[in-house]
């Protein structure tokens, strides 16, 4: 750059920082780097008010910038909703749908003793109630239902809600488990409260379950079960008895007295010699 166009700009740069303007408004006005108008400028005073003006549009524009980026960010996860909704080919064929409903069982189903699902999301339990009926020909009709609930929510409400959402009819809920108002339960509480949806003499429905995907992971399963066996030590760590808090205070203080008793014991002895 000649020194005639170095100087224009310098003094067009200072004309503009003493009307206030920020770096970044002056590099609007002229083609020149921030770091050169902050050697060019550093030493042109702003008046109060100026610095005022300043101040507040940066605050504005850091906020504008996290909104921007929440609005980015947004648009960013609707796109790969929208691409990976696609990916997926409807309606499911039947052996999908069998093994998908299967995974979820594995995840979320009781693993012995009946055949049954507990859940919060209405989506989840919908869709595992439709799952039985297409899989094993159990009518909602058939299911049993079971509810668990905070003291503050309406317990005739949530079965209502549930038997309307899943099509299991009233006489099939059995008694719920209302959560009490105390310090050991958490004081928020789940909008539908969580549901316990059950398949009578359906132990062999969940053999069958873990059959399916035991096949699916049979290719796996020597893998797995060679590491379980290098750490099998494992599983040898004796479990911790399971003692009431009401009897630990009790204990210790045995504890705390055989030791006293002991320690008099042989000090007596030490004495006697």
């Amino acid at each position: 750059m000649d020194k005639s166009k170095y100087s224009q700009l310098k003094s067009k740069a200072i004309k503009l920082r003493k009307k206030g303007l920020s770096y970044g408004e002056i590099k609007k006005e002229i083609n020149v780097s921030k770091s050169t108008l902050s050697y060019w400028l550093k030493t042109i005073p702003l008046t109060p008010e100026q610095r005022e003006r300043l101040y507040t549009n940066s605050i504005l524009n850091m906020a504008r910038g996290a909104q921007s980026q929440r609005e980015r960010r947004k648009r960013e996860i609707e796109k790969i909703l929208k691409e990976s909704g696609q990916e997926i080919q409807l309606p499911l064929s039947f052996e999908t749908y069998r093994l998908i409903g299967a995974f979820l069982y594995w995840a979320e189903g009781r693993k012995t003793d009946g055949f049954e699902i507990v859940n919060s999301d209405p989506h989840f339990i919908l869709f595992m109630v439709r799952w039985f009926e297409k899989i094993f020909k159990v009518s909602p009709q058939n299911l049993t239902a079971y509810l668990n609930i905070y003291h503050q929510q309406n317990e005739i409400e949530m079965k209502h809600f549930w038997s309307q959402l899943t099509g299991i009819p009233l006489k099939n809920f059995r008694k719920s488990f209302v959560k009490p108002l105390n310090k050991g339960y958490k004081k928020n509480n789940l909008y539908y409260g969580t549901i316990k949806v059950r398949v009578s003499k359906g132990t062999d429905m969940r053999y069958r379950v873990f059959g399916w995907i035991k096949t699916v992971l049979k290719n796996i399963a020597p893998e797995v079960e060679l590491t379980q066996k290098k750490w099998k030590s494992l599983k040898e760590i004796p479990r911790p008895a399971n003692i009431s808090e009401n009897l630990i205070a009790p204990l210790a203080q045995l504890v705390e007295q055989a030791t006293l008793n002991r320690k008099v014991c042989r000090f007596k002895s030490c004495a006697g010699h």
